[in-house]
């Protein structure tokens, strides 16, 4: 079979996709029509398929992902050179419901998990320790050091400490993210024992902070306040540690149902071939997961700018729209508050993979949630209340997106990518790569490759595979950023330090 070396994703297009190198001179054949390539024109980027004037809006995906500079010809290699962005401020908008019901199997899949005491579950059974205040980082550190060399992590999955800057010295809004976050990581079911680890004099109080954690399992959360420590706080951080561990090391994963998993929605690092493979795979398993009783978040609220209707027109209800167009139009006042445009997010990478407005760049990457209903919407350090598909603020950053997914109590990320990343957050966080090169290259980085769809490969044929592969990891196998030991969290920083 002959491999199609460019794509048309929609009918409505005036580009195509190019799935390999083309040189200048080179023909394709769309539409019945023979278009000349006016330049050379790499992999994942685009080619006019038809003249445009300039101010004329160019498709993809069905949509306008902006408007050319100057005229151009069919032919012409589209880049952000001659093409610009249509955001602006903010807007208002209409509710237009298209949400429908998925036509998906229910097949009654489980994996193996942790059940906690709460009814929740988790897919790690790990020791964290969680600082209140960036100045006990160190301790945290050589406290996790400690465990790991003493226990030799039998029984468990790993221990880690979550060290982050803050906890002291913020303000307001800002202040209570942070508070939110840590306090998200202190419940989540991944954990099998916490220890929070406090200084004393930081602005997060101890007291306080352990009592936004509502009505938690006393004993699988303990509390050190290093600065009432007479002597030694690393031995007494120890007594806290072993007690912990032995409680932990006893629990044993147990089959539960596939309704019971969540999972987070990320890409970075993406390219011309992140909405045509990578991506619409994610969308599949999304929905898959969403008509088994599951739940998927998806984030990134700048890069749901300029597919922000597509969303808004998927809310179940009107106050799930009003939602999320105060979740958009505020991102956006964000952005203006700080004498930013709204249209200015493709990295240097998207731009060389392909991307080239933040409009090619959203309809790429939404498309990771599939076609399911909206059925939540959360502000930024919120935990997941509802099933199904959930909306939830956080900006475009790989790191702060990614812990911010996990701390809303996803199990698992699901972070697509063209260029590639090593980097992990504090759940597994599987890489998808958008292309084989990709895959072939970063295979110590890399989970699954949706480059095979270029290859030959089916989506029918990679769904189910894709699937096994994440419950496989739900059910204990190691993503890459684990085996690497490339794990970490970054918190929302939006406001004043003192």
């Amino acid at each position: 079979m002959e491999l199609a070396t460019y794509l048309k994703i929609n009918p409505a297009d005036s580009v195509v996709v190019c799935l390999q190198p083309k040189k200048k001179g080179e023909t394709i054949t769309v539409d019945g029509k023979t278009v000349i390539l006016n330049q050379d024109t790499p992999a994942g980027h685009k080619v006019l398929i038809k003249d445009v004037q300039e101010g004329e809006d160019i498709i993809k995906y069905g949509y306008p992902i902006g408007h050319a500079k100057q005229d151009l010809k069919a032919g012409d290699w589209v880049n952000e050179n001659n093409l610009k962005t249509n955001l602006s401020g903010t807007l208002e908008y209409t509710y237009n419901p298209v949400g429908e019901e998925l036509s998906i199997k229910k097949e009654n899949r489980t994996f193996k998990a942790y059940k906690r005491k709460n009814g929740d579950v988790g897919v790690r059974n790990e020791i964290w320790i969680v600082p209140t205040v960036g100045c006990v980082n160190g301790i945290a550190e050589k406290l996790a050091e400690k465990l790991r060399n003493e226990t030799m992590l039998q029984g468990i999955d790993s221990v880690y400490a979550w060290h982050h800057n803050y906890g002291c010295s913020q303000l307001s809004e800002d202040h209570e993210n942070t508070r939110k976050v840590l306090r998200d990581i202190c419940l989540h079911p991944n954990a099998g024992g916490v220890l929070v680890l406090s200084l004393g004099c930081e602005n997060n109080q101890p007291d306080d902070f352990m009592a936004m954690l509502g009505d938690y399992d006393k004993d699988r959360i303990k509390l050190l306040v290093t600065q009432k420590v007479e002597g030694d706080e690393l031995e007494a951080g120890m007594q806290i540690l072993r007690n912990l561990y032995s409680i932990a090391k006893e629990d044993k994963r147990e089959d539960v149902p596939v309704s019971e998993l969540r999972v987070g929605l990320k890409c970075g690092g993406s390219d011309g071939f992140s909405g045509i493979t990578a991506n619409p795979l994610v969308g599949e398993f999304s929905d898959w997961l969403v008509a088994q009783g599951g739940t998927s978040v998806l984030t990134e609220v700048p890069e749901m700018f300029g597919a922000e209707t597509i969303l808004m027109n998927r809310c179940r209800t009107k106050e799930l729209f009003n939602q999320t167009v105060s979740m958009i139009n505020n991102f956006k006042e964000y952005f203006l508050s700080h004498g930013e445009p709204v249209g200015e997010n493709p990295s240097p990478g998207n731009k060389a993979g392909g991307i080239s407005t933040l409009e090619d760049k959203a309809l790429g990457c939404t498309q990771k949630c599939g076609k399911a209903p909206v059925s939540g919407v959360m502000e930024y350090g919120d935990r997941l209340t509802n099933k199904g598909l959930n909306l939830l603020s956080a900006p475009g950053n790989d790191l702060v997106a990614s812990t911010a997914l996990a701390s809303c109590g996803c199990h698992i990320v699901l972070f697509t990518t063209g260029r590639g990343t090593p980097f992990g957050t504090f759940v597994p966080t599987m890489k998808v790569a958008t292309n084989p090169t990709l895959a072939k290259n970063k295979p110590s980085w890399v989970d699954f490759s949706a480059g095979q769809l270029v290859e030959g490969r089916t989506m029918q044929e990679l769904v189910p595979e894709f699937i096994d592969k994440v419950l496989a990891v739900a059910s204990g196998q190691l993503a890459r950023n684990e085996e690497n030991g490339y794990r970490e969290i970054s918190i929302f920083k939006n406001g004043v330090t003192l």
